[in-house]
């Protein structure tokens, strides 16, 4: 191999894709990276981020696309971090002229998995390789070990199985998350899945927020504290660990962030797909479901407090035993946990059975003990 050429190139230098630039290179990988100029509007980016984060490092920037994949050593491994959607699209034809025969390109965004069935198989028609992979984590995983869920062109993982999982969390076996999922688009369908199961955790967490301030009465170093114990047992998850630390954090006047945070929450699109296609395959993943429709209730602000007006409800809270309430709760928000995971699995076992994709539900489950994604509950 050429030492002078890149390892694996990198395009999209938004924070996710930096932090996985500046992940690959402190692996020992020489890295490439390009990001589109656009005049007046994104100018400028390749630059700072060499002149600034990446100085120093075995990072090359490059602003044409033709400098770009000519320095990469052959077989060619660009990994794509741009918006899901027609974007990718756009630059898999900007790619495609320069590109050899096996050359690889990976998709790290949430794309849609039907897009990514038709992506590997345009790329193949041309003699290339496209891999779909669900990356999770976000910008602390993308830099310190994120959860990855590659497939799409099957010969392409003995290439590229050496970067991803050195950039890979570890789980506490020392394993890394990351390994094949399998054919076409199953990497980002698994990815569509987690993330439905993840808001499915947020929600049942908000509830049980709710219950602890609203008829136990607890305050936010309290419900705090509870969180806390409940991450040293068979809830132990990241979620369960930052909304401990959510709760007792304070702003710089010494009030609870979180209560001066509006109680909206918005969604990207992925736990809306995991609802749709459990929906196609004919399978019930009601909790997700009700958790994406809680979603969209939140963000009818304005309907929700002229509703609370004429129905403010009859909170009665609970002066007694409230350690025992607190204990059911656990149990509660524990089993209704387990019931949101069986759901998500069962559709992905229907869809391996269905596209004949041949999941590893039991390698898939280790795939989601690192990478701020850990559910210490399969375990």
């Amino acid at each position: 191999m050429d030492q002078k050429k890149s390892n694996i190139g990198l395009i999209g230098l938004a924070v996710m894709g930096e932090n996985l630039a500046l992940n690959m290179e402190s692996k020992g990988w020489e890295v490439s990276v390009y990001n589109r100029t656009v005049p007046g509007i994104e100018e400028g980016v390749v630059e700072r981020f060499i002149n600034g984060r990446g100085k120093g490092l075995h990072i090359q920037g490059y602003t044409t696309i033709p400098d770009f994949v000519s320095s990469l050593s052959l077989p060619r491994k660009i990994m794509m971090m741009v918006r899901a959607g027609e974007a990718v699209d756009e630059l898999m034809e900007q790619l495609f002229p320069y590109l050899d025969a096996g050359d690889i390109l990976i998709d790290g965004g949430n794309s849609n998995y039907e897009d990514t069935n038709r992506r590997v198989a345009l790329a193949e028609s041309k003699g290339f390789r496209f891999v779909g992979a669900g990356v999770s984590g976000g910008e602390e995983g993308a830099l310190n070990g994120a959860s990855i869920m590659p497939g799409g062109s099957a010969d392409a993982w003995p290439e590229i199985k050496p970067i991803l999982q050195s950039i890979a969390a570890r789980a506490p076996d020392g394993a890394p998350c990351c390994e094949w999922i399998g054919p076409a688009g199953s990497g980002h369908f698994v990815k569509m899945i987690h993330n439905g199961i993840e808001y499915g955790d947020m929600q049942l967490i908000a509830e049980a927020y709710w219950a602890m301030k609203q008829l136990l009465g607890l305050d936010n170093d309290a419900m705090s504290g509870v969180f806390a114990r409940w991450n040293e047992g068979k809830l132990r998850s990241y979620l369960i660990e930052i909304t401990s630390y959510i709760l007792s954090h304070k702003d710089s006047t010494g009030k609870y962030l979180l209560d001066e945070i509006l109680d909206v929450a918005g969604q990207k699109g992925t736990g809306k797909w995991a609802v749709i296609n459990a929906m196609e395959l004919n399978m019930p993943l009601g909790l997700i479901a009700s958790a994406v429709f809680e979603r969209s209730l939140s963000g009818q602000k304005e309907l929700r407090e002229k509703a609370h007006r004429y129905f403010p409800g009859d909170q009665q809270a609970i002066h007694d035993n409230k350690e025992e309430y607190q204990q059911h709760l656990f149990a509660a928000l524990y089993a209704s946990k387990l019931v949101s995971y069986a759901q998500g699995f069962a559709v992905l076992q229907q869809a391996s059975t269905q596209f004949s994709w041949k999941l590893d539900l039991g390698e898939i489950a280790k795939l989601w003990r690192g990478g701020d994604v850990s559910y210490e509950v399969f375990f």
